[in-house]
């Protein structure tokens, strides 16, 4: 299982969208959306999970790929130090 960040986002894309766009490539084990604790509004970036060889090649075939206007940025995600 491989963790992708999603970044560039389109301000409207939805969890649901955001599925649907690497579903296309393989099955998606989650996908998650980022929005702002405060206002709930997106913050343009999302996770998703996938198989690792689904996930290899979400990276190769969405990275680039054009959302709304918006190139994605698709790549494996890294763990978050602590705060």
């Amino acid at each position: 299982m491989k963790k992708l960040y999603v970044g560039n986002l389109p301000w409207s894309v939805s969890d649901d969208e955001l599925r649907d766009v690497f579903a296309a490539v393989g099955e998606v084990r989650s996908a998650r959306v980022i929005t702002d604790r405060e206002t709930g509004r997106s913050r343009g970036f999302g996770f998703v999970e996938m198989e690792a060889a689904d996930a290899d090649r979400a990276m190769e075939e969405l990275n680039g790929q054009d959302m709304n206007g918006r190139p994605l940025r698709v790549n494996e995600a890294q763990e978050r130090g602590r705060r």
